[in-house]
Parts: structure tokens; sequence; C-alpha cells
């Protein structure tokens, strides 16, 4: 059987919803326009739905204009794509780097939205952060504002596998993944190495170990069946200390190049 693209999302905005599309452009930092956009507190201290789960309230679409929010009961919001604004230091788990302030008026928006007074950053035009050269080793991978590495690799049959022990099915996009595989085994993405999808060479380098938002709904916030106890019968990750699912990955080559959905995928294993 053929492994395929079988999805492909943009988080604009880190931990609002996302964007599926259906062709979209690899840049330095991962899939374009990716997590470009934060909220964060006055202290510059990054949010996400670990701790705000009301984030899903805001949904993203990306315009010629800029970046539109919306969420119910709000007028949208408009945000340049262009990277400007006043310089103030952010902090992402042990990463602290610069985001570019988006002003006063996204900043009352997100606080409206969000019930606190909240900030809206963007990246600089050259990002202060890489991945972590333990696991991503020498080739330099410039990150945006995602956790710690540009891309999430899912495949569709370990969701298939997790769904066939928890008490209801959950979708995949619980599990926030830029690229969804099909046509692999279970957890085959384990043991991959390397991903090539045309000029594209895309490489898998850490687990993703888990945290609560996968028990989110992503369109309500609301939570519910959390599948980590039953992930964590069979996928703790005992050198991370943690339950997995998906692989973080780099780009090898491929900068500049688009992926599509349909495209034929050639996997190497680890030896």
């Amino acid at each position: 059987m053929a492994i395929t693209i079988l999805a492909l999302n943009i988080y604009p905005l880190k931990s609002a919803r996302g964007i599926p599309t259906t062709r979209v452009l690899l840049a330095t930092t991962g899939f374009a326009w990716d997590r470009h956009w934060m909220v964060v507190r006055e202290d510059g201290t990054f949010l996400t739905q670990r701790t705000h789960p009301s984030l899903t309230r805001i949904s993203t679409q990306l315009t010629g204009e800029g970046l539109v929010l919306t969420a119910a009961g709000f007028e949208p919001l408009l945000l340049p794509l262009a990277p400007r604004g006043a310089a103030r230091p952010v902090r992402i788990w042990k990463d602290s780097c610069e985001g570019l302030d988006q002003g006063d008026e996204a900043a009352a928006w997100v606080t409206g939205v969000l019930g606190e007074p909240v900030r809206a950053v963007r990246t600089p035009a050259t990002p202060g952060r890489s991945a972590n050269p333990e696991f991503a080793g020498p080739h330099l991978s410039p990150l945006a504002f995602p956790d710690g590495y540009p891309i999430l690799v899912c495949n569709r049959a370990s969701l298939d596998d997790l769904n066939g022990r928890l008490p209801e099915a959950l979708p995949m996009e619980r599990f926030r993944p830029n690229l969804v595989l099909e046509g692999l085994p279970p957890f085959a993405e384990d043991r991959i190495a390397s991903i090539e999808i045309g000029p594209v060479i895309l490489t898998l380098v850490k687990p993703c170990t888990r945290c609560i938002i996968p028990s989110t709904d992503q369109r309500t916030g609301i939570r519910g069946l959390d599948p980590l106890p039953v992930l964590r019968t069979f996928r703790f990750d005992r050198d991370l200390l943690g339950v997995t699912f998906g692989e973080n990955a780099v780009i090898t080559r491929g900068v500049g190049e688009f992926l599509e959905l349909g495209a034929e995928c050639r996997v190497t294993y680890e030896n």
C-alpha cells in the first residue's frame, strides 16, 4: 500500500484552531505561517490550551491582507503578515526569545476572549530560537513559536489503534499534527528515520510527549475523554519520562518547496 499525505494543517496562532489545507509551503521554520503568532501574559510567558482551553474559541484564517482571528461575540481582528511591532521578551518553556507586540487593539481583543490581561505577539523576521540539537542534530532548525520542533507528524493507523482501546473515538485534530500519513502500520512512525516527499526530506528526530491537550474538544474548549491513561499503558517512554504519540520532525531538504495532499511518501527506517 502506498504511503501518502492524508492531511496538512497550519496553526498560525499557537493553541488556537488550525487550518486544514491541501497545499503548504515549507519555510525555514516549518509550514509557512505555522505558530507565527502567540498569546502571552504581561510578563511574556506563553499561553496554550494546557492552561487556557478557551484558546480553541479563536478561529484563524490566512488572507492576502493578513491573519484574521474570529471568536463568537467579537468582531474579527486582522493582524498584518509583515513582522512588525515593538520587540518584547517572551518565554516558551526554557527558551527566552523575542516577540513583536501586535499592539493594544490586538491585546484588548485576546484579553476579551480569554478573560484576563494578555498580549498578542508574532515572531520576528529572524527567529531567535532553534530546535534542540540534542535531538535535531547539527542541521540548524529555526523555530517560530512551536513548543520545540517545526513539524509534527502523525499516523492515521496509530490513531485507529488507540481509538480501538478507548471507550469512544477521538478525532486526529485533538493531537494537532501538521502532517498526517496513511498507509503505514500502527506506530510505524516510531521507527522512521526520514520521509522523502518529492524534493522534500523530513527527518523524524524525537517522539512527541503528550499533555492534557488531546482531551480538549478543539471546537468548544471543553475537556472530555483523556487518552493519556490508556496511552500510558503501552506508550510510556522511559527515556523521555512521558507518554508519546506522533513524531517531531525537522526539514533536512526542501525549504521553498510545497507539500500537497495525497502526495506519495518514501520512508526510510532506522537501522
